[in-house]
């Protein structure tokens, strides 16, 4: 029912971590297993966990929090929790880095994913596409409305959906055991894709390069993701 779609969440954080060769799948089972319902369980929401299509040994997931308040109490519980303190030295013996972290919020009220209350059972045929802009430090309060004005219907006349828009979110991180990036200055943006061809299609006619060039501060990145089977973003 649409009564049960909600928006998720005013703080965001992706989460992109690289890990050993040959334990993606590893880390996956564990996540979707014990870490999932336990994160819910102390006010997370968890948004979604990928496969990067491009990127074999790395681990890509989303999660989300009423306020940074919330945030700093919510992570104070999980990993003082007995979820994480049985399971952490098999998580993190699967990882080399897990610090990058870009901490978010929605580029205009309304803009966050907006998903219904299931998680599914088994995994998506689709794709999501994260694209990330880095902004000069000039562009970056005025972005979000050239997205909103000139690029975002660019993208509607190529049929390209906008699944979620997120900008930098600058607040003191009150839980400095997990860092994120504190250098990070970005306009993030979601869409959904059947494969990767329907992707690459869109990627060729979007045709904004001179729109985005005074924007930016260095070239954008995209990850492909494909959904874990518990993922709730992208079911």
């Amino acid at each position: 029912m649409a009564s049960e779609v909600r928006t998720f969440s005013p703080i965001v954080e992706l989460r992109r971590y690289t890990l050993h060769p040959g334990q993606r799948d590893v880390l996956i089972e564990l996540f979707d297993r014990e870490f999932v319902e336990t994160q819910e369980a102390v006010g997370i929401d968890v948004i979604g966990q990928f496969r990067d299509l491009d990127a074999p040994d790395q681990f890509v997931w989303l999660r989300g929090f009423t306020d940074l308040a919330a945030r700093t109490e919510s992570l104070r519980a999980f990993y003082g929790g007995p979820a994480w303190q049985a399971h952490r030295s098999t998580a993190n013996a699967t990882m080399i880095d897990s610090d990058d972290v870009l901490l978010l919020r929605p580029a205009h009220p309304g803009t966050g994913f907006r998903l219904g209350p299931g998680r599914p059972t088994a995994s998506s045929d689709g794709i999501i596409a994260a694209t990330i802009w880095h902004l000069l430090p000039e562009a970056e309060a005025r972005f979000p409305e050239t997205f909103e004005t000139v690029l975002a219907p660019m993208l509607g006349d190529t049929g390209t959906p906008i699944l979620a828009s997120f900008v930098s979110e600058h607040g003191e991180n009150g839980f400095p055991a997990l860092p994120v990036r504190t250098d990070a200055r970005v306009f993030v943006w979601f869409s959904r894709f059947p494969d990767r061809a329907a992707y690459e299609r869109h990627a060729l006619a979007s045709g904004f390069a001179e729109v985005l060039r005074p924007h930016l501060a260095r070239p954008p990145e995209v990850a492909l993701l494909s959904p874990t089977a518990r993922s709730r973003l992208g079911s």
